[in-house]
């Protein structure tokens, strides 16, 4: 593992990143561990530079809502890096460890989330051998084209700040059951239009923008435009983990002004529950439902890593 977790800074890593690749009758692999699937090197190398088709993903991931849920996180990194990734998780539900799965770039094939029980399952499933052969792989977004082209909508009055761990986000709630939003930070300007089915009194959800540096030890650049349903009806609430919903949505459609290329679309459902077939990214990057929704919605999100605007590794500059 070349990217080092913060409870991990006491282990050996390597100087310069590793890249593990083979050829098989079955495409090209590549590998890399846990921490390192949120950074440029070795990640996004495996795919760019060295274009691999499948990644093997050993990981012992804690799950974090609203965004980092792994099941969540690692089929949106399919998605938006267009390849197939096989994630193994490390089982510990003491440490908030369980969900893998079998992802492409069309969505999960297979994945299990069990926070219940020490139960272990086997994955298997059929899927594209060379995904960016594939009749249904998806051509090249442009995640800013929509939201930078759309006519000016005026940024919201009503905004408030909330935190989702210790990321400031911006947010505004969404009081109508139907409506167009827009919030922004910073650089980011994120755009949602909406339809509720049957809005739920007793739940509050909120369109959110946040651009900036996360992390403690180890900092990095997200840009992220989120629509999440909050923990109550207090708007301090909002952007604390809650896992149940009620209020469905008969659609959604949600962009932002990225500046960056790696953007990574998550839809999550109440339960902790993937959304395959009930979403689709077009080419100018709004992430849209194709129809009205068949379960509650937890999160719409669109995850955005700006690698370029890391600061320097804190370890490494120390070498």
């Amino acid at each position: 593992q070349y990217n080092l977790f913060r409870g991990e800074t006491q282990f050996n890593f390597p100087k310069e990143p590793e890249t593990v690749t083979f050829e098989t009758p079955f495409g090209k692999f590549g590998i890399f561990t846990c921490f390192d699937i949120l950074f440029h090197d070795p990640a996004v190398v495996l795919v760019n530079e060295l274009q691999v088709d499948t990644v093997l993903f050993p990981t012992a991931w804690m799950n974090v809502l609203p965004f980092l849920t792994a099941v969540e996180f690692h089929s949106a990194w399919a998605m938006g890096m267009g390849v197939n990734l096989l994630s193994a998780n490390t089982h510990n539900i003491g440490m908030a460890m369980t969900g893998g799965g079998i992802f492409t770039p069309e969505g999960p094939v297979a994945y299990h989330y069990d926070t219940e029980t020490e139960e272990g399952h086997l994955l298997i499933a059929e899927l594209s051998s060379r995904p960016h052969l594939s009749p249904m792989y998806t051509l090249a977004v442009n995640w800013s084209l929509y939201a930078t082209s759309i006519k000016k909508i005026p940024e919201e009055q009503n905004t408030f700040t909330g935190a989702v761990r210790r990321d400031v986000f911006t947010f505004t709630e969404l009081t109508h059951k139907t409506g167009n939003h827009t919030v922004c930070q910073k650089d980011l300007c994120c755009h949602l239009s909406y339809r509720m089915s049957d809005k739920s009194k007793e739940e509050v959800y909120v369109l959110g923008a946040f651009d900036g540096l996360h992390g403690s030890v180890i900092k990095y650049h997200w840009q992220i435009c989120t629509l999440l349903k909050c923990k109550s009806t207090d708007q301090k609430s909002c952007g604390q983990p809650v896992e149940t919903a009620q209020t469905k949505f008969d659609m959604f459609s949600l962009s932002g002004t990225f500046g960056t290329s790696y953007v990574f679309p998550e839809v999550l459902y109440s339960g902790i529950q993937l959304a395959p077939g009930e979403f689709e990214v077009l080419r100018d990057g709004r992430l849209k439902s194709k129809h009205s929704l068949s379960k509650p919605l937890l999160t719409v999100t669109l995850f955005g890593r700006h690698y370029e605007k890391d600061p320097p590794h804190p370890l490494r500059t120390s070498i």
